[in-house]
This record gives C-alpha cells, sequence and structure tokens, in this order.
C-alpha cells in the first residue's frame, strides 16, 4: 500500500449505510449495511458483480442519491443533496460536441459561477497535467477516446474538489487503451493528491489502481472484504507479475467466479 498514506485521517465514513428502491413489497434491497472508512489522499477501488449496488453506493457519495439509513461523511460534514467538493466523472466522457475542449472543461464555472479569468488559468494547468496540450480548441470529435476521458477528468478536477469519484472511466475503451489510461490515472492522482474512488468490473484495473480495493457481495450489495494492496508506487504494468498482484486478483476472482462476470 501506498506508505505515505499512513497516519492519514478518515475522509470518508460511511456506518450501517443501506438503500433501498420503492417500498412494501415491491421494494429492492440494493445496499445493505455498509461500514468502511476511505483515507485522505488514498485511491480506493470497488470490484463486484453487475446488479451488486456499486453505482448506487457511488451516487450516494456524489449526492446525487439520497439514502434513508445509515450515515455517510466526508471531512466531518454529512453527505446529502450534491456538494461542491466532489467530482465525478462517468464511463462516458459526456462532453457536448459543440464546444471545444477547453470550453468542456470550463463547464463547471459557469455552472457555479466561478471567476472566468482564474478558472480559464485553472483549466490549462490541468490540460497540461492531463497531457492535452495544444488539443484546448480542439472538439470532442477529433479526439481518441481515452483524451476525452482524459478531458472529463480535467473537468471534474476544475473547481478543486475534495474526491474525485469514477464509475467505470474505462469501460467503453480497448484493452491497450484502458492500460494507458491506468497509468495516466495513476500520475494524475499521484500530481493532484486527490481522494479517488472508482467503480470498475475489471479486476486487474481494481488491484493495479487500488490502495485498497473494496470487494463487494451479489445484491444486496454489502462489504464482504477490504484487500489491502501493497505494492509501491507509481506502479509500471511490471506489477501485474508480482506475486502481490497475482494473489490479491486470485482472491477476487475466486470469490466471484460463480456468481459474476468481469473483464
Amino acid at each position: 500500500m501506498n506508505t505515505t498514506l499512513q497516519g492519514k485521517p478518515d475522509y470518508i465514513r460511511i456506518a450501517g449505510l443501506s438503500k433501498t428502491f420503492g417500498g412494501g413489497s415491491d421494494g429492492v434491497l440494493a445496499l445493505q449495511q455498509i461500514d468502511c472508512t476511505i483515507q485522505q489522499g488514498s485511491f480506493v477501488t470497488i470490484v463486484g458483480p453487475s446488479g451488486c449496488g456499486k453505482s448506487t453506493l457511488l451516487r450516494i457519495l456524489a449526492g446525487l442519491l439520497d439514502y434513508e439509513v445509515g450515515s455517510v461523511v466526508l471531512d466531518g460534514q454529512p453527505i446529502h443533496g450534491t456538494r461542491r467538493d466532489v467530482g465525478v466523472v462517468f464511463q462516458s466522457s459526456i462532453l457536448l460536441p459543440w464546444r471545444t475542449v477547453l470550453e468542456n472543461v470550463m463547464l463547471p464555472a459557469e455552472v457555479i459561477g466561478l471567476d472566468k479569468k482564474e478558472a480559464r488559468e485553472r483549466a490549462m494547468q490541468l490540460l497540461h497535467m492531463v497531457r492535452l496540450d495544444g488539443f484546448e480548441h480542439k472538439l470532442p470529435r477529433q479526439l481518441s477516446g481515452g483524451m476525452q476521458q482524459r478531458a472529463s477528468i480535467a473537468r471534474a478536477l476544475l473547481h478543486d474538489p475534495k474526491i474525485l469519484l469514477m464509475d467505470e472511466p474505462f469501460g467503453a475503451l480497448d484493452a491497450m487503451t484502458r492500460e494507458r489510461m491506468n497509468l495516466e490515472l495513476q500520475r494524475i492522482w499521484m500530481e493532484s493528491g486527490k481522494t479517488v474512488v472508482l467503480i470498475t468490473h475489471s479486476i486487474p484495473e481494481a488491484v493495479f489502481l487500488g490502495d485498497k480495493v473494496f470487494v463487494m457481495s451479489p445484491r444486496p450489495g454489502t462489504l464482504e472484504r477490504v484487500l489491502p494492496i501493497d505494492l509501491p508506487r507509481p506502479r509500471t504494468m511490471e506489477a501485474m507479475s508480482h506475486p502481490v498482484f497475482a494473489s490479491a486478483s486470485a482472491t477476487i476472482r475466486e470469490r466471484f467466479s460463480h456468481a459474476a462476470s468481469f473483464d
């Protein structure tokens, strides 16, 4: 695990969280008694079978979905409703096709009402960080899928959120591009110092990126295991041949071998 995180405070605390959709006999229990903590500056990945409530959990963390049972606290403040200190990246980049890359990255500034000059300066810094220098005036259709997702990450970071939530951000990319994006995301995370929570169906991706892997059960989703990944940073593709990587991957895969399909 990233040793620089040792001693850092818990940034996110989830206690007794349950979520049911609908009521009565038609109600569907999506999450059941989730208890966990996430350290400031850490990279946590969440893996589990389809329909286990991963995205539901992420939407609750983002304030996009409310809950009735349990508590979810970010930096000492309960999460109820959307917050300005949370950034979200979805599977699709959701870039507006008629706006340039820079204009797309600047969109949160318009929505929140940030100072335009300062936001533009930060947008250019972020585009440099995600290695899109020289593409700020291109339209999304002129970028590759990986470049579009990097622009989406820059947009999510524009308002300097405390945490970055990512829901299958590379699921639509081909395998080689996905590997490159994993390396890029690790670099961006290490440079930005943000707390990142990423959902994935890919066991190798979860183990490669995570300081910890949260392993969820089939619905109703429970947190079955928190698996620390004791691999040094930064990680290269060679980390996938490390015994720690193989052991962690096998542990997760064995648990779901009869319950779910993964990438």
